[in-house]
This record gives C-alpha cells, structure tokens and sequence, in this order.
C-alpha cells in the first residue's frame, strides 16, 4: 500500500511541475505584408495584470532572443522570468524571422521605422486586451532605441531600456570600424558620410559589401536619423536603464548617456552581465562563448530589477 501510495505522490509532482510550466499563447498580428507572430505568457489572476512587450536587438534575432548561429535562449528566460513574478509578456519573431519570415518584403523596401511600426501595432494589440492594467515596452540593444520612440507614440506606462546604445548608429559603425585596418576605414568612411547624409552609392568595395551593399543601405540611411539620447528625452513615463558592466557590445558609458539625457531615468549597472543577460567574464572570448550555452541562467539581479520597476 505504502509504495502504491509512493507511487502516485510521485506521479502527482510530476503532473504538477508540468502543470506549473508556462504555456505559452500563440499571438498573430496581421500586417499589410503579411502576419508577424509572437507568444504571450499570461500569469492566471483573478485581477487584470501588467504586461511586458519584448523587442529583440538587431540581426536576425527571434522571440526567444536566438539566431542561425546562437541560440543562448535570453529573451524566453526573461519572459519566464516575468511569469513566475506574475508578470504578463508577449514577445515577438521580428518580420523576415522564424514564424514572421513571411511578412519581409524585399530588403530594398525595408525601412528602420518598419520595426517601429511593428513594435506601435503590438503595443496596440496588448492595449486592447483587457486582462492587462499597464503596458511597459522593453527594448534590448537595437530594440531600445525602437522601444522608446515606440514607448513615446503609443503613450506605454513605463519603459525600459536593456543594454540600448546611446548614440546614434553611424557613431557605432565608425567606433566597430575603428579595429580593421587603415585602408579598410579609408574605403568606409567617405561612405558612412554620404550615407549620414541621406545620400545612396551604388558602388561598393566587395569587402564592403555586407554592411554597405546597395539594397541595405536605404534601412541604414533611416535608421542613422535616430539619436537615441533625443529619443528618450521625449519620454514623460518612468524609465528604467539596466546595464551589463561585462556587455562587450555596448558599454556602461552607453547608459549613462541614456540616463542623463532624461531626468526621469533610472540606471541600474549590473556587475559581470554581459549583452546576453548572461555571467560572463570581461575577456572576450569567454564572453562570447556564453552566447551559445541556452543552459546558462540569466544573471541574478536583471528580472529582480525589472519586477521591482514593473510593480511600483
């Protein structure tokens, strides 16, 4: 009777850890190029919860903070993270990546305020959800500086910016380019200019051709308009700046940039996390290979810091 009993105590526990698991509601959001689709987590409250709008960082980067040649599983962590805090979130594949591959259209056609637009239509989709008290847009790295002006024109409740650049996109190009050799900023500079500028050019050095080719140099013409300083500086709501002291991608100085260009903003710098969310040692190499471990958990104080802001 006894082992019976052992049994099915066991059996019970096990149905019940399944059970506790989030399971996640698939989302759809119609464009007019096509469906983007995301997943919400959703805590079961008898009353109406906050709820967490996640925009990933550049590249071809999906809901779950992974790509084609990483998968480190930081963005599904966080909003895991945010469920057992009773926290709602909903995070999305980026158009042209995993279940949204089917709403890009051409690259030429592909515009920084396309991203923007995406992130105001699901900030706008949560609104009229009416489990949901509060909206808080999220933005990590590029997706900050997409969060904030998304945060401003959909009046979000609060924002926060996770390892989000301070300055604007050519600043950044010019400070990666300043590793390679001379004769390669000599070919790149005078494009940057011209591309600053507002200005196309169609011949490219092959080298180049990845971060300049013609087809991508429209999206980065419009993405080099945006100073992420001025950016948060329109924001009225509460701010929360969280900072990795180990992020080899974008640096504390980033943050204090964004926190002293709006009064309103609180900076959080967390010691030894890097651009992954992930403990990682400063040297490089180290740094990276954290990039693809999904088993590593993500640093202790980041959802800590973000359930703190969130329930104010």
């Amino acid at each position: 009777m006894k082992k019976h009993l052992l049994f099915y105590s066991i059996v019970y526990f096990m149905a019940a850890n399944l059970w506790a698991q989030p399971s996640g509601e698939a989302m759809t959001l119609e464009t007019e190029t096509g469906d983007l689709a995301g997943t919400l987590l959703y805590p079961e409250a008898n009353d109406k919860v906050p709820v967490v709008l996640i925009i990933a960082g550049s590249g071809p980067t999906d809901r779950n903070g992974n790509n084609p040649m990483m998968t480190n599983n930081s963005l599904k962590m966080m909003a895991e993270g945010l469920y057992e805090n009773k926290i709602a979130s909903l995070r999305f594949d980026k158009r042209g990546i995993g279940e949204s591959a089917g709403a890009m259209g051409k690259e030429i056609d592909l515009r920084f305020e396309t991203y923007i637009e995406d992130a105001k239509a699901w900030a706008e989709f949560l609104k009229k959800d009416i489990r949901f008290n509060e909206i808080i847009i999220v933005g990590h790295s590029e997706g900050s500086l997409i969060g904030m002006i998304a945060a401003k024109e959909k009046g979000a409740d609060k924002f926060i910016s996770i390892a989000g650049p301070g300055v604007p996109a050519g600043e950044i190009i010019r400070e990666q380019l300043k590793a390679q050799p001379p004769f390669v900023t000599d070919l790149a500079y005078p494009i940057l200019d011209k591309m600053e500028r507002g200005e196309t050019q169609d011949s490219i050095p092959p080298m180049l051709n990845a971060l300049f080719r013609p087809s991508v140099q429209p999206y980065v013409i419009s993405w080099f308009k945006y100073d992420p300083q001025q950016e948060i500086a329109k924001l009225n709501c509460p701010i929360l700046i969280l900072q990795g002291s180990t992020d080899i991608q974008v640096g504390v100085g980033d943050a204090e940039k964004l926190a002293t260009a709006n009064p309103k903003a609180r900076k959080v710098i967390l010691e030894g996390m890097n651009h992954i969310f992930k403990d990682a040692e400063a040297e490089r190499m180290k740094n990276i290979a954290t990039y693809t471990d999904p088993k590593l958990p993500l640093k202790k104080g980041l959802i800590e810091s973000m359930v703190a802001f969130v329930n104010e």
